[in-house]
């Protein structure tokens, strides 16, 4: 059996199609993604890193080309079927945390588990495993405002991961944060990914953290080439 948990092959983007200022943005890109992988998306702004983690994430569609997640075609289907993937096998991470405020951070954790049919008791219990293993177990009970950036993205991470996906894209997950903090929520991500086995999709520009992971790709001229992070400004 395969351990490759999502593949694009020939993935294709254009937008304005079919006009005279048509931009096309990706140009055949391919992907395997394996299972306890952990791989950096790096590449010049504007060059579609978000777009392409849109379509792998099935919040956007490609116009070419084969989005399949655990050997399964989901590029073309229907909106029921797409969202249903994106509930129970992909967990995204953005710049931004997008907690809700008016929650704790257990109950932001918790609120997808609910939402999926998991107890109260039961998605409480996973909440705070998860904020154990991401160092802010203390601050289960507070407000996302009460917070630090770094551990609301930490919190952000946990909820990403509350429903055992087996897929994470993070779009630039710690491009708010100063180097020092950047550091921190990244180890924490890095924990969670190593201790759930699941695969990570990162774009980042920080070309750090870009070399500590499996696998660097760079996006360049619309398709996808393996390469050293120091290479992308």
């Amino acid at each position: 059996m395969s351990d490759v948990v999502l593949k694009l092959d020939g993935v294709e983007k254009f937008y304005n199609k079919d006009l005279a200022g048509e931009i096309h943005v990706l140009r055949g890109v391919d992907l395997d993604l394996k299972a306890g992988e952990m791989v950096a998306l790096v590449a010049p702004s504007g060059a579609g890193k978000s777009t392409l983690l849109h379509i792998a994430g099935l919040l956007d569609e490609a116009d070419v080309g084969v989005v399949e997640i655990g050997g399964k075609e989901l590029g073309g289907t229907s909106d029921r079927r797409r969202t249903k993937a994106r509930r129970e096998d992909i967990g995204f991470v953005y710049q931004f945390h997008h907690l809700l405020p008016e929650f704790s951070a257990l109950e932001n954790i918790s609120l997808p588990q609910m939402a999926n049919g998991v107890s109260k008791k039961a998605a409480a219990e996973r909440a705070q495993e998860l904020l154990d293993t991401v160092g802010v177990a203390h601050r289960a009970h507070h407000r996302p405002a009460e917070l630090s950036g770094g551990e609301q993205q930490r919190v952000a991470f946990c909820r990403a991961l509350a429903n055992k996906p087996r897929i994470l894209l993070a779009d630039e997950p710690t491009g708010n944060l100063d180097p020092a903090t950047s550091d921190q929520v990244f180890d924490a991500l890095m924990r969670l990914v190593r201790e759930t086995g699941l695969a990570a999709l990162v774009a980042t520009h920080n070309m750090a953290l870009a070399a500590r992971m499996d696998r660097v790709v760079r996006l360049e001229n619309g398709v996808l080439v393996d390469g050293q992070a120091d290479a992308v400004a």
